[in-house]
């Protein structure tokens, strides 16, 4: 029987993950806040962890079934073959969440799942599954709302935009699943031309370049589900090594991108030679006024500074009016998308956005807004500052 798979997204990116979800080959993917739910084998799970750009987690649910009370919740959790899903040397955790339910401290109903998990393994072997709170080999959520409780093993481990080939996680609102996402709400094809004027450490670029060389985001980095007893390796290889002869050693599609922080480029070629695109994009470090790509850009996908990655002292509107400048001058007839987290510098563009897609990215609720940009031929990318 298929399972249930939920995948999990950035808010806005629902319709993305579901586009690729039946690229796939899934059949009828359902879009939840937050999320995408899908009917599924294992070899899909599987290949959702793998390829998926756009997400963060993959969890398979295990149990939903109505519960009253913290009792029933641990006699169905107790009757449930465990075994099957690890073995007693392994560790668990769960992790609680619940709203509306008898019980309203999630933490008790946490142990409570827990209790009945490891009293199966005693009853069954007279020794238990331990503890791991950091990086268990079972990880487990228990989400309880009213009288429905829903137990679901997570198949990723760490989150899914933690590729492998960052040298350092660099603090910033953008990860690579969200800049993944922009690249698909933009539309962005792999044979556009594509240019990112304030790339900072370049995570748009090298998206971009690894969806354009065919290198599935997961392919370096191991995953939860590999170490249960039930994961179907012989699949679980297949799918691994095909994902392997599909790389492209080179692109047919000019990607480059700028920053006025050497720092940042630095990082920024580095994390491209670990991502396996090194060569692909052409990165400069420059001021934006003094930026020119060398070609010209189908598309410009960005996200500018807007308070949340700024260096002491940098101006925001100059910045912000300067990209304007950058993209009147650079695009010809192209589309160019904006990433704003504040809604007053997107004022200082200068120009007029036909398109509004709402994202979170962490804390803040923004918009990947585009434009179409005649240059100074046109009148659309010209007149008064607009309010967006």
């Amino acid at each position: 029987m298929p399972s249930t798979y939920d995948v999990a997204c950035t808010l806005g990116l629902e319709e993305v993950v579901a586009e690729e979800l039946r690229e796939l080959g899934v059949t009828a993917p359902r879009t939840r806040r937050g999320g995408v739910l899908f009917e599924g084998t294992p070899a899909q799970g599987y290949a959702a962890n793998l390829w998926l750009r756009s997400a963060v987690r993959v969890t398979e649910h295990l149990i939903d079934a109505q519960v009253r009370s913290d009792e029933e919740l641990y006699e169905l959790c107790r009757g449930m073959p465990w075994e099957n899903w690890m073995s007693v040397e392994q560790t668990l955790a769960v992790d609680g969440s619940v709203r509306d339910a008898a019980v309203t401290h999630s933490g008790y109903v946490a142990l409570r799942v827990k209790d009945a998990i490891v009293d199966r393994f005693r009853d069954l072997f007279g020794d238990r599954p331990s503890v791991d709170t950091k990086k268990p080999d079972l990880p487990l959520k228990l989400v309880w709302h009213r009288d429905r409780a829903l137990v679901s093993r997570d198949l990723s481990g760490a989150s899914l935009h933690k590729r492998g080939w960052r040298p350092v996680q660099v603090k910033s609102p953008l990860n690579e699943a969200t800049a993944a996402g922009l690249l698909r709400l933009a539309n962005w094809q792999v044979d556009q031309p594509l240019v990112d004027p304030l790339c900072g450490s370049g995570t748009i670029l090298i998206e971009a370049a690894q969806r354009a060389a065919d290198i599935a985001p997961g392919l370096n980095r191991r995953f939860a589900f590999e170490n249960w007893p039930d994961t179907q390796h012989d699949v679980w290889d297949t799918l691994r090594a095909d994902a392997r002869e599909r790389v492209k050693s080179s692109i047919d599609v000019q990607l480059a991108g700028a920053d006025r922080h050497n720092g940042a480029i630095a990082m920024a070629r580095q994390s491209a030679q670990a991502a396996g695109v090194a060569g692909m994009i052409g990165f400069q470090h420059c001021e934006l006024s003094e930026y020119a790509p060398g070609f010209v850009p189908d598309q410009v996908v960005t996200n500018p500074p807007w308070g949340q990655r700024i260096g002491e002292g940098e101006d925001l509107e100059d910045t912000w009016r300067e990209l304007g400048n950058f993209l009147k001058r650079t695009l010809k007839g192209g589309r160019a998308w904006v990433l704003s987290g504040d809604k007053e510098l997107t004022r200082h563009l200068r120009m007029k956005a036909d398109r509004r897609c709402p994202v979170k990215t962490g804390p803040i609720d923004c918009r990947l807004l585009g434009y179409e940009v005649r240059g100074r031929s046109g009148a659309s990318a010209w007149g008064k500052a607009p309010s967006e």
